[in-house]
């Protein structure tokens, strides 16, 4: 008698339950389809990102293409009218302050000390200026003892010389490891006058010949004062 349960038997596992790859789609990984919308979305925010990247790279090459470079800072103008002002008006002293500079000569910073101040504190104006060779020169001015400020101002205590401008004599300082030149000048008044900086000589004495006495404005003279 034959077993059929035995001759139908095989050892030959049952596939019919798994899928067979087709195409180029590798085994093992799964096919994801997108949509032609979904597609399009994707592909247009992508261009859109790419277009924006590109406009800010254009902006910081603009932006560097404008910047100055070599290293030095670029100071910014300023005015320096009202220090002039208080100065002329109330200081008790005749008030210098530089006439027909070239538009080269940069103003950079104004400050006045003492002014208004109570007692016998001296009166003091510094203005310095970027001048047309990019070096800096810069006017001191005050009434304190001239042996005083003077060193102070040029940085160093030994006149190297003299030096002729406008007809007035000015007295030449050098201070080497500071890079300092200086021009110097006691008036009758006992005023001290200092063009000092990193400047030449030659763009020194450009700023001396250019200092002018400053008249106190009309409405605050006394002589201006109606009488009785």
């Amino acid at each position: 008698m034959t077993d059929k349960t035995s001759s139908s038997a095989t050892d030959t596992p049952d596939t019919s339950d798994e899928t067979a790859p087709s195409g180029d789609a590798p085994v093992g990984r799964p096919v994801v389809e997108v949509s032609p919308g979904a597609y399009k979305r994707l592909t247009t925010g992508l261009g859109g990102f790419a277009l924006a990247m590109g406009a800010c790279l254009l902006i910081v090459l603009a932006i560097y293409a404008v910047t100055p470079r070599g290293g030095k800072e670029v100071l910014p103008k300023v005015d320096y009218g009202s220090q002039l002002w208080a100065m002329r008006n109330g200081a008790p002293f005749t008030v210098y302050a530089p006439e027909g500079l070239s538009a080269k000569w940069r103003p950079t910073n104004s400050r006045v000390t003492g002014l208004g101040s109570e007692g016998e504190k001296p009166v003091a104006w510094h203005l310095g200026f970027v001048t047309p060779s990019d070096e800096y020169g810069a006017l001191e001015q005050s009434n304190e003892k001239a042996s005083d400020y003077i060193p102070r101002m040029a940085n160093s205590s030994k006149p190297i010389g003299t030096q002729q401008v406008g007809g007035a004599v000015w007295t030449k300082y050098h201070r080497k490891d500071k890079k300092a030149n200086s021009l110097a000048r006691t008036l009758p008044d006992g005023t001290s006058l200092v063009v000092t900086g990193t400047a030449s000589y030659a763009e020194l004495a450009i700023l001396a010949g250019a200092l002018k006495p400053q008249a106190k404005d009309a409405a605050l003279s006394p002589s201006a004062t109606p009488g009785p």
